[in-house]
């Protein structure tokens, strides 16, 4: 399910350390959900397979990503697996960069400081993600854009259904959200009820 860029989806569910079965629960829930982009991180066990697996049977309905991808073998990795977008907790070189744009691939580097927020613009990057957001709070994005003017940020790291709304509105054009958006106990007993329930409080608290 291919996106440009300006039709990037506002919310991604990144998926840490599920199994082929979890992920697979999940993607199910998902596809009945208004939230549909998911970001598998690189560091899952079997992550590439994962991949390609979910992407194949998936890939219709939902924009996939990979996260945590730090290098540039990891990202010619997933390219090849068939990601829409890519996704790090740190900055990405020159070549990583120039490679997403000549792969049609939507990149997302990691930064922090707005040092770093500026360099990775400068080298091309599609949307920058903060890193992690939690630490530096909602008003950390309506601060950069005084100094820096408007820059698609993607808040990523301690975000949930209580504090979502208030990212967005303080200048957070997207949001990653990880543990905060399933259970894992959940997740891992197969308890779609309340699995749906998670996703619904996101959907509401965001009016999506």
């Amino acid at each position: 399910m291919k996106s440009s860029l300006d039709q990037f989806p506002r919310v991604t569910c990144i998926l840490r350390g599920f199994s082929a079965q979890e992920t697979d629960r999940i993607l199910v829930i998902l596809c009945r959900s208004k939230i549909r982009s998911v970001e598998i991180a690189y560091n899952t066990p079997d992550a590439s397979r994962i991949l390609r697996d979910s992407i194949q049977k998936y890939g219709d309905r939902i924009l996939f990503g990979a996260g945590t991808v730090t290098c540039q073998e990891a990202l010619e990795d997933v390219v090849d697996a068939g990601v829409d977008f890519v996704l790090s907790p740190v900055t990405f070189t020159r070549e990583m960069l120039r490679y997403c744009r000549e792969k049609n691939v939507i990149s997302v580097p990691g930064a922090f400081s707005p040092s770093e927020v500026a360099a990775q613009f400068e080298r091309g990057a599609d949307i920058v993600k903060i890193f992690p957001a939690v630490t530096v709070g909602p008003s950390y994005f309506k601060q950069l854009s005084g100094p820096m003017g408007h820059r698609r940020l993607m808040a990523v790291g301690g975000i949930s259904a209580d504090n979502a709304a208030e990212f967005i509105g303080a200048g957070a054009e997207y949001l990653g959200i990880g543990s905060g958006m399933f259970r894992w106990e959940d997740v891992a007993a197969g308890n779609t009820s309340a699995m749906r329930e998670s996703v619904r409080a996101f959907e509401t608290a965001l009016k999506l």
